[in-house]
């Protein structure tokens, strides 16, 4: 790819979402809905649930990961020392929560597995819109030139905000009781731990929670985009430097409620375990998947005939982003692995014990792509400067980072919500359709809302003339 234009590049291009575009996303959706539905028929055709009971099941691998079991010394096995019987009777309070949430698991029905799909969905692809509102003030903030190309690709992502806001409103209303054992009152009433938590985790100031934080950034979002759109109109830098101040104000509010999403999306799946690292990692994983959403689109516009402004070194500037913040994915996995492994605490362990020994070692193959997809692959393929300015390379890396944080985010959730009951099937590969497939059709919609540049933007010259 020629690194200098030898062609005009015109300011006021537009992006055309055509006719034919606009059927496959339908058909996408709709193709996705009926392997959702087939993939229930089948499950009801089967028995409608697996044979042996959840709870059963779940406390037997619960108590395999507190007393040792078949669990490797220093992962989850705790030592017998005479000093241990001097300990505080709440460790062993602690210790029968931990068994406890492997017990404390409803029957399984259908509709579990319907909910669970939903929430990983919705919580992944409002992550990747999240992270196009987050990128864009970062640029702001930052007063960065170079990527003043790539500004609409991020602004349209941002769209799926307040439809995401919605679909996990509703989801969390009708389903809360298959995803979230914190929100069963008998169970509630026979936990200590849970009783204690009740003051955070509670239904209603959940859902004050969750509608803030997405009101909020649509309102955010919202604001970007027409002092943005104004810009265009009026051309003068009053609505640069007012997307500026928006910028640091939703930064503020970012660095708080992105923590918190994930602590009430992700973690209290599993309400008895913790992590101080929660909110950094799923920020990690999302921004890595976000990112390689926002360079494939620009790839694919590009090869589309729009955006001639976007050269190799823009693209390898994503590619740097890409390839360094997927080392801070794995420094942040290491980390909590490392920290978790040699403290060697049941209640802990059981997080890893769960996804690499639990459920008949249902999860293992899984846990260990997760590291090869979302590390190794990134960090042998970007390594050189060349494959962070190849298309075709960025291409691929770019779409693997894109499943593999998606898998990511499965392993956080099922291992806890479904247990032995999670699997891949037409249930898990049509959700996946219906929500890409209304994912990219309101990115799209969007981005053929506004021209693809900013053409009154201040540093507009200053990107597309990048060098690197």
């Amino acid at each position: 790819m020629a690194t200098h234009h030898h062609e005009p590049v015109v300011v006021d291009e537009k992006y055309t979402l055509t006719s034919g575009t606009r059927r496959t996303l339908f058909l996408t959706i709709a193709i996705g809905l009926v392997a959702v539905v087939l993939g229930f028929v089948l499950m009801s055709l089967s028995g409608g649930h697996d044979e042996h009971g959840t709870a059963a099941h779940g406390t037997e691998s619960a108590t395999e990961a507190v007393t040792g079991g078949d669990v490797p010394p220093n992962l989850g096995e705790t030592a017998i020392d005479p000093s241990a019987e001097a300990a505080p009777a709440e460790h062993g309070a602690h210790e029968a929560a931990a068994a406890h949430e492997g017990g404390a698991h409803h029957e399984f029905h259908w509709y579990d597995r319907l909910w669970a799909n939903v929430w990983l969905n919705n919580v992944y692809f409002a992550g990747l819109a999240i992270i196009g509102v987050f990128f864009l003030t970062i640029q702001y903030v930052a007063l960065a030139g170079w990527s003043i190309v790539l500004q609409r690709i991020m602004s349209a992502m941002s769209a799926w905000v307040p439809i995401a806001g919605v679909i996990m409103l509703l989801a969390f209303v009708f389903g809360h009781h298959s995803i979230f054992e914190w929100t069963h009152e008998d169970v509630v009433a026979h936990d200590e731990i849970l009783q204690g938590k009740s003051g955070y985790l509670n239904i209603p100031f959940f859902l004050i929670r969750l509608v803030v934080f997405f009101g909020v950034w649509t309102f955010m979002y919202l604001r970007l985009r027409k002092a943005s759109s104004e810009e265009d109109l009026h051309g003068t830098t009053q609505y640069y430097k007012r997307s500026l101040r928006l910028s640091a104000i939703f930064l503020v509010f970012f660095a708080v409620s992105e923590s918190m999403a994930a602590w009430d999306w992700t973690m209290s799946v599993q309400p008895h375990w913790y992590s101080t690292l929660w909110g950094w990692y799923n920020f990690a994983s999302w921004f890595v998947a976000g990112l390689s959403t926002i360079t494939l689109a620009a790839i694919l516009l590009k090869e589309q005939g729009y955006l001639k402004a976007i050269t190799a070194n823009h693209l390898h500037d994503m590619g740097k982003f890409i390839f360094g913040f997927s080392i801070f994915w794995t420094y942040l996995w290491f980390a909590q692995f490392l920290l978790i492994y040699y403290a060697n605490i049941p209640e802990e362990t059981i997080f890893f014990v769960e996804r690499m020994q639990g459920f008949d070692g249902q999860f293992r193959g899984l846990f260990f792509l997760n590291l090869i997809v979302n590390f190794f692959f990134p960090f042998l393929v970007l390594m050189t400067r060349d494959s962070k300015r190849q298309m075709i390379i960025l291409k691929v890396v770019t779409c693997v980072l894109i499943v593999g944080h998606w898998l990511d985010f499965y392993l956080m959730m099922m291992p806890a919500v479904l247990r032995q009951n999670a699997s891949f099937g037409l249930v898990e590969f049509g959700m996946v359709a219906v929500f890409a497939g209304a994912f990219i059709l309101v990115f799209a919609t969007s981005l053929s809302k506004l021209n693809l540049l900013p053409k009154h933007h201040p540093m507009l010259e200053e990107s597309l003339h990048h060098e690197v």
